[in-house]
């Protein structure tokens, strides 16, 4: 797998980065969920300068332009709940893109240090052939990531395959690593050292999802 962490190069993306990880800032849920939005967007525009372009003119009022646009057929896969704003900001720059969801979450059977990935909902066009982004903001341990991909399987087999997140841990980077084909690119914002014993990302920033939408009930 290629990784692509952005983190490596200064650049704006720190300052939403430090926002949605300061526990003061994170109190305003409505910009947490926007400033992984524009997170989303800045991932967007790195992830697009590798994929396929072709020359075409442009027709303007006053004569032709040429210019090369992508000419890939797109589908935006995303995890609920806290990948909708991932989701959106990618969105933003892909409009044409077609849309999936799936619902996977972890269940904790007999103690919260043990979970599995349970998918629930899935929502999905035809993979076959297309360039697959599938975006998750937090990858932790890796497996919501892995799991959906197998979840997807069934959809066709994607041209290309693109992993997308805000945030990750180590652990769960070579996780993902191990699991995917060489030829799959992760871009991501931030990679952190550790994952504590729930397998939450250390020092992260806390659940997105409660923090983009409120707090759940636990099951």
């Amino acid at each position: 797998m290629q990784i692509h962490n952005l983190s490596k190069t200064p650049s704006i993306l720190n300052t939403f980065m430090s926002e949605l990880r300061d526990k003061s800032v994170q109190k305003d849920s409505m910009r947490f969920r926007r400033n992984i939005e524009r997170i989303g967007e800045i991932l967007g525009y790195e992830l697009s300068k590798s994929l396929q372009f072709k020359a075409q003119n442009i027709e303007t009022p006053l004569g032709t332009s040429e210019t090369v646009l992508h000419h890939n057929d797109i589908v935006l896969c995303s995890i609920l709940r806290a990948g909708v704003p991932l989701h959106n900001g990618l969105l933003n720059y892909f409009d044409a893109a077609e849309n999936a969801f799936i619902s996977a979450y972890r269940q904790h059977k007999h103690h919260p240090e043990s979970f599995e990935i349970v998918v629930e909902y899935l929502a999905c066009p035809s993979l076959e052939g297309k360039t697959l982004i599938l975006a998750d903001p937090m990858l932790a341990t890796g497996q919501s990531m892995v799991a959906t991909y197998e979840a997807l399987k069934p959809f066709g087999t994607p041209k290309d395959i693109h992993l997308v997140s805000v945030i990750g841990a180590q652990q769960g980077v070579e996780y993902v690593a191990e699991a995917f084909d060489a030829d799959v690119k992760l871009w991501i914002a931030t990679i952190d050292d550790s994952l504590n014993e729930k397998g939450y990302i250390i020092p992260g920033l806390g659940d997105a999802g409660d923090l983009a939408f409120g707090n759940k009930l636990q099951q």
